[in-house]
């Protein structure tokens, strides 16, 4: 919980001089996202079933996202896509391993309503990674090269015209896919807070 309290605070004390300043523009009048955007991300995750190991891991995402569709409708769908692609460093806080290192590459959907800075959003992607497995031990993954599945929802709040906030919660799959026997895995769900800056 050390990471997750330190990002926290981090992110509390760099967002409030810009939050107390407030966005002067009208957030969302049209929808014209930007084409690129870089986010830091930290999470702390708890294992929720299947591995008999209670596993606590604090993720730390760098993520490139480029825009590739906008939905301009006057519904509760409008928004637009992204394309992410997502450097994982993972601290195993709790566990038989010590760290994981992976790559995903996913989509995100934003849900850009008129004059809302809060922007709700939920992702998805694929990757792959290694983890410092000890297939000797009961419960530790059967070897380091491992696949991994994101997924996340939440809500995004615009600062000013480059700079959001966004709280959420993230669910992660490790697993080597069945190449050893046994394969354990891991699921882990948990609370995710990041920073980002489009241009």
């Amino acid at each position: 919980m050390k990471f997750f309290s330190a990002g926290i605070f981090g992110l509390a004390l760099v967002s409030g001089p810009l939050l107390a300043g407030g966005y002067q523009g009208t957030p969302a009048d049209v929808l014209d996202p930007p084409r690129f955007e870089v986010a830091f991300q930290s999470a702390y995750l708890l294992g929720v079933f299947g591995n008999p190991d209670n596993y606590e891991i604090a993720p730390q995402f760098v993520a490139g996202r480029i825009r590739w569709g906008v939905n301009d409708s006057n519904n509760w769908t409008r928004g637009y896509n992204q394309f992410c692609l997502t450097l994982m460093a993972e601290p195993i806080i709790r566990g038989i391993e010590n760290h994981y290192f992976g790559v995903n590459f996913g989509g995100r959907y934003n849900f850009v309503q008129r004059n809302w800075r809060v922007v709700p959003y939920f992702s998805g992607g694929l990757g792959l990674g290694w983890i410092d497995s000890n297939p000797d031990m009961r419960g530790s993954q059967g070897q380091d090269f491992t696949f991994n599945i994101l997924t996340g929802a939440g809500f995004s709040y615009q600062i000013d015209e480059h700079w959001k906030v966004d709280v959420g919660a993230q669910y992660e799959h490790l697993s080597n896919g069945g190449q050893t026997d046994p394969n354990p895995s891991l699921n882990l769900i948990g609370p995710q807070i990041g920073v980002s800056y489009s241009f």
